[in-house]
């Protein structure tokens, strides 16, 4: 018998959405290409359209779609995006979601409500995606909720080397904003080689959403840089709520490392108003120009996913860009 032998190289293809295109061009010239030229409008209905302008057949295709306002319009085309590299033949789709939307519905508090996060890995699987790329998760275990390969990078380190860089002459204080960032915060006290932590004690009204009252702070923060720590800032209210009572409890200063800059309505507002004189966060999400503060400081997350998509596009390890955490 006879056999055709193939020249089975891989091919590595990276594609855009329109919610963040910048991103996806900052994270192609990490890699050394350009994202696919592609075809995508909207119909008079509000329907998405989406196809490819080159072949995606056989191709290790990655799909850049950071989910911003409007949440629900991007994340449908992400899922037409993938839709239709699983229809073009590709062979392996990764959706890269520097933000994964939904992630604070996580879990259940009362019945007869969902676990949104659960329905959008679902929905990711369905359409085709056969791995996800994420970073800073609300909660480590929705990794759980996609039935295939999630690698969930940090951006601790960019954060942490800034602000190590910056204040490292000054007493630094390390809060978590409630007490269930505590981990999150011995991490960050771990990197900036084990300074003091301490913790806002809040309550929160869950059929008041985005409403926080906070209590007191527990820990050293007098005469101290006060570094509030968290994954993202919607509409600002948790941290400026935090950043007033340190400074009343007498903290030299406040400053605030954040990965997701979501900034919802009033968020801009009360953060030029607010007692912090730095944010430092990661350009996960577009930060559009009426959002832009002097006191906002975006570092990229870009070389960090691109070592990340290099890494699972070589079959290598994404575990050991954080010494072994995952």
């Amino acid at each position: 018998m006879g056999s055709i032998v193939a020249d089975n190289r891989k091919n590595l293809m990276l594609f855009s959405g329109r919610a963040f295109p910048e991103l996806a061009d900052e994270i192609g010239e990490e890699l050394g290409i350009a994202p696919t030229p592609t075809s995508a409008y909207d119909f008079a209905s509000g329907e998405i359209f989406i196809r490819y302008q080159e072949s995606v057949r056989g191709c290790d295709a990655f799909v850049v779609q950071s989910i911003s306002t409007p949440v629900n319009k991007w994340l449908m085309e992400t899922l037409i995006m993938v839709d239709a590299l699983k229809r073009g033949s590709a062979k392996r789709v990764t959706v890269v979601l520097p933000f994964y939307p939904y992630a604070r519905q996580d879990k259940k508090h009362r019945g007869r409500e969902p676990i949104s996060a659960r329905l959008i890995a679902d929905l990711l699987k369905t359409a085709g995606a056969n791995r996800i790329l994420t970073v800073d998760l609300h909660t480590a275990q929705i990794q759980g909720f996609f039935d295939g390969p999630v690698d969930h990078l940090f951006a601790m380190d960019i954060l942490a080397d800034y602000v190590k860089a910056k204040y490292a002459d000054r007493p630094i204080t390390v809060v978590s904003p409630d007490s269930g960032r505590v981990r999150v915060a011995e991490r960050w006290s771990d990197k900036l080689d084990g300074c003091p932590l301490a913790f806002i004690h809040k309550t929160r009204d869950p059929l008041k959403p985005n409403q926080v009252v906070a209590n007191r702070v527990v820990g050293e923060v007098e005469g101290r840089v006060c570094l509030i720590v968290d994954d993202m800032i919607d509409t600002a209210g948790t941290i400026v709520k935090a950043a007033e009572i340190l400074r009343e409890e007498g903290a030299a200063d406040v400053i605030v490392a954040a990965t997701h800059a979501v900034h919802s309505d009033p968020a801009t507002e009360r953060l030029r108003n607010g007692p912090i004189s730095e944010l430092v966060v990661t350009n996960t999400l577009p930060l559009t120009a009426e959002k832009q503060l002097d006191k906002i400081t975006v570092l990229s997350i870009a070389p960090l996913v691109a070592r990340a998509i290099r890494e699972v596009f070589d079959d290598g390890s994404v575990t050991t860009l954080f010494g072994g955490l995952s």
